[in-house]
């Protein structure tokens, strides 16, 4: 597959994601969201309810909908954008797009790694990297939980490693591989992992699946994925394991929201953005997609170590704008052949 296929086709279905709900009036806040209208919709529906200011959202893939922020520039009628990661929040901070947010919401997260050095867009959610395994399939193999994402390269754990490469998340862990380990060690990564025979899987869900059937030992997923399956079943003996010493296997990113400099209505913009920072909203990220809230004064509704206590690489999320390039990367690693 080429990569200007490639291209083409991700960008294809992201747009055909897009939905434009109806406008309700003249004073309508209008929202474009990288994140999945069943993930975000709700509590912005239930923003509306409690503060009376009407949304129009537009709903896209979150690279997608950054670049249709870039390509309208300064004439785009988007008030708030809200992403699923800190790179394409970056890509419009670059481009100087973002207005500036107030101490006091910046204030509002607990940890300065999810939000913009320069105040200028804001985490609302944490998305942990993790790898989901069955303890039964590990004992079954003789393996030990890996040290480093760089020891699933090694012999004893051939063909029983599951990645979804073209996954959003996982393009976004690899950026952050260029971003601190260099092209060269990057792209020696992916081969080598192609080359131990990495089962791939067109997103994380069935990585999780996998799991739990034993085609692999575990995976490269998000944390959150093994929850849903816990809460339809609670016996699911597959758990998580955050790698340790700030390896890149442990990245945690953000879904996060910036407010752009062209809104003619700040105030409500603002008020969108202290909404998704409210105990309500942080309640409704942790107990309905399972994923941490930033706020100190809400707590996951799971089992998960603290923030704090997870070793996560030092990373500016900001810094994870080329997505594209990763794109490129992947794809000349043959791991979508």
């Amino acid at each position: 597959m080429s990569i200007q296929r490639l291209a083409s086709l991700l960008l294809a279905a992201a747009l055909c994601c897009f939905v434009v709900a109806p406008a309700l009036g003249d004073d309508v806040l209008t929202v474009y969201s990288g994140r999945n209208e069943s993930l975000i919709g709700p509590i912005l529906a239930q923003f509306t309810e409690d503060t009376g200011i009407e949304t129009e959202i537009l709903y896209g893939g979150t690279s997608a909908v950054a670049n249709q922020i870039l390509t309208e520039g300064e004439n785009s009628p988007a008030d708030v954008f809200i992403a699923q990661d800190g790179g394409a929040l970056g890509a419009l901070a670059a481009a100087d797009m973002l207005h500036k947010l107030p101490a006091a919401t910046i204030a509002r997260v607990a940890n300065e790694a999810f939000v913009s050095p320069d105040g200028v867009w804001t985490g609302l959610s944490g998305r942990a990297r993790v790898f989901v395994y069955s303890p039964e399939s590990l004992d079954e193999h003789g393996l030990e939980l890996p040290n480093s994402i760089h020891d699933l390269t090694g012999e004893e754990w051939r063909g029983l490693v599951g990645w979804a490469p073209a996954n959003a998340s996982f393009v976004s862990n690899v950026t952050a591989m260029r971003v601190l380990l260099g092209e060269e060690e990057t792209a020696a990564w992916l081969a080598g992992m192609i080359a131990n025979g990495v089962q791939a899987y067109p997103k994380n869900t069935p990585i999780v699946q996998a799991t739990i059937d034993g085609e692999v030992v575990g995976g490269l997923v998000n944390h959150y994925y093994l929850f849903r399956f816990l809460a339809e079943d609670p016996d699911i003996t597959a758990t998580l394991h955050f790698f340790p010493a700030g390896d890149l296997g442990s990245l945690i990113n953000a879904a996060g929201a910036a407010i752009l400099k062209s809104t003619d209505q700040p105030y409500d913009a603002l008020a969108l953005v202290d909404y998704l920072l409210s105990d309500t909203a942080q309640a409704y990220f942790a107990q309905t997609t399972y994923e941490y809230p930033l706020v100190a004064s809400v707590e996951p509704s799971v089992d998960l170590p603290a923030l704090a206590d997870i070793e996560t690489p030092e990373i500016d999320l900001s810094d994870l704008a080329d997505l594209q390039g990763t794109l490129t990367m992947i794809e000349e690693s043959g791991a979508l052949d």
